[in-house]
């Protein structure tokens, strides 16, 4: 499967299509699984064949933005977005970027190395995938509504669920576009005050925050609930932000190249062609996801290392081929008593220093999944179209399983092993995290965020086990996003000084300013009608 060819086109030369991870949705364009975001049977899209990066090294001396390009093209044919409509979209998008790299990578020390992914607008890693989608959903809406007026236009209702980072980021790339309304749902008290102002501040008339009584997984199935309900499909057309959309998971697979790229101009010890291990903070999976690619496409990745806080469903699942939504016996599976006082959501899910991690099902790991299930097949050596047949059908007995019993597996040891081949995990409890921010600050002065402290002290762990590889570490957010965490991790330390260590200006001031927010019951139903009535509302004003 990995035998794509350049400029969007498969190894046979047709255009790059997308199919359903569960099997019985197949044959989409890009802009399709764009503006759909969830297919009909429920699943993810996926590209049916993940092209190869045959000349990737000559890549190393471009910008972020061309790098982006190369990319980019490899999944999006010519004939859907022409090469250079596709490069004015990435201009766009990475102009808003504070730091000339884009994303930048910091040395920490010995052969560890942060990547910088919090420049973007909103200081956060989702910034880099949002700023692009936001200006790829203008670029198709416009060439749709193309001498359309009033009723006729098409109108995207985006509907999305955040546990902090995505709400504002998405809120960023898409506030005051034409024919696009935005509808972020965040677990009500559940995400941080400068997150919360972030997304509520934001006045636009398209934008529309909902703060709902419940946890983010919550959020997430009303998402869901939306996007597979007759009613509200036969009215609006309904756009996803989460990183179900494939879109986000796309733009991510750029920056492993510029780490690499960042590393073999910093460190002239390290080669193009020699092997690195990505450490990632991971809540629903799709930054991760986006090393797999890029991986997949060639770059030479020894692991990536699953790095997860105490809602550890993930690195359960690595270390045992069992994915549940709760361990056998909670905290006491990991060989202790439940840790540093955590309290759990009445669902299981416990609330943490890093709030974004804070989730029982990881979304995108279904995408890993059919990937899994697929090579699986193949040993079957039966033709291509029944090993996808099957790796779809495999995936939707899981799925199923994880619905009703709340768990399946564990799964075949082949795709066990498969698995392990690729990734790495590592579970980092909340004093875990607290030890880490500390530790780096006295060490050299730099303050993490918790987020960002849960992966680099599963990089520390895993520099044990290749202490001869360099390790890059993700940094998912700017440390000031998560004042509570890191304030109480250093208020003990003389020369800590949250307003001179952290605090940018854009902060400050934020949670002063006027607020627009809609609290609503955790009931998909309800949300369905407000989305509905405001759409209704937004359209006859255009129509005005």
């Amino acid at each position: 499967m990995s035998n794509g060819v350049a400029n969007g086109t498969t190894s046979t030369g047709s255009p790059q299509r997308y199919l359903s991870t569960r099997g019985d949705d197949y044959d989409f364009s890009f802009e399709d699984v764009v503006l759909k975001g969830l297919a009909n049977d429920g699943g993810l899209y996926i590209p049916e064949q993940i092209p190869s990066a045959s000349q990737w090294e000559s890549w190393k001396d471009l910008s972020f933005a061309d790098l982006a390009l190369e990319i980019l093209s490899l999944y999006i044919s010519p004939s859907e977005i022409p090469r250079e409509d596709l490069k004015g979209i990435i201009d766009r998008s990475y102009s808003t970027f504070r730091a000339p790299e884009t994303t930048p990578l910091r040395h920490l020390h010995d052969n560890l190395y942060l990547l910088e992914l919090f420049h973007g607008p909103t200081f956060a890693f989702k910034d880099v995938a949002l700023q692009f989608l936001g200006n790829l959903f203008e670029y198709f809406l416009v060439r749709k509504n193309e001498g359309k007026t009033g009723r006729d236009r098409h109108h995207l209702s985006v509907v999305g669920a955040t546990s902090g980072d995505t709400g504002s980021a998405a809120i960023y790339g898409l506030r005051g576009k034409k024919d696009v309304s935005v509808f972020i749902l965040h677990p009500k008290g559940r995400v941080s005050p400068i997150q919360e102002a972030q997304m509520t501040t934001v006045l636009d008339a398209n934008v529309h925050n909902l703060a709902v009584t419940g946890t983010f997984d919550d959020c997430q199935d009303i998402v869901k609930a939306l996007f597979a309900d007759p009613d509200i499909n036969s009215t609006l057309n309904l756009g996803a932000v989460n990183s179900i959309n494939w879109a986000r998971i796309l733009a991510q697979i750029v920056y492993y190249y510029h780490s690499y790229f960042s590393l073999a101009k910093t460190n002239p010890d390290f080669k193009v062609g020699d092997k690195v291990r990505y450490v990632v903070p991971t809540g629903n999976f799709g930054d991760i996801l986006a090393g797999y690619f890029a991986h997949r496409m060639g770059l030479p990745v020894e692991k990536l290392v699953i790095a997860t806080n105490e809602n550890d469903i993930l690195d359960r699942f690595w270390k045992t081929g069992k994915y549940e939504k709760q361990a056998a016996h909670g905290a006491e599976a990991q060989g202790g008593l439940p840790q540093d006082g955590v309290k759990a959501h009445e669902d299981g899910a416990k609330e943490t220093l890093s709030p974004a991690m804070d989730i029982l099902v990881s979304s995108n790991f279904e995408r890993l999944l059919w990937f899994l299930a697929y090579e699986f097949a193949e040993s079957a050596q039966m033709d291509d179209e029944w090993n996808k047949k099957q790796a779809g059908q495999e995936v939707a007995s899981w799925l199923k399983q994880l619905k009703t019993s709340g768990g399946f597996g564990p799964v075949y040891k082949d795709v066990h092993e498969a698995a392990k081949r690729d990734f790495d995990s590592e579970r980092v409890s909340d004093s875990q995290t607290v030890e880490t921010i500390k530790s780096y600050f006295n060490k050299i002065s730099y303050v993490l965020d918790p987020h960002t402290a849960v992966g680099v002290a599963a990089s520390a762990r895993s520099l044990q086990k290749a202490p001869q590889t360099p390790h890059i570490s993700l940094s998912t957010a700017h440390p000031a996003k998560f004042a509570g965490a890191v304030e109480m991790a250093l208020k003990s330390e003389p020369s800590f000084s949250f307003e001179e260590n952290v605090l940018p200006t854009e902060f400050v001031g934020l949670e002063q300013k006027e607020k627009r927010v809609t609290e609503v019951n955790n009931d998909w139903k309800a949300v369905r009608e407000i989305v509905k009535k405001q759409v209704e509302e937004e359209l006859q004003a255009a129509a005005h």
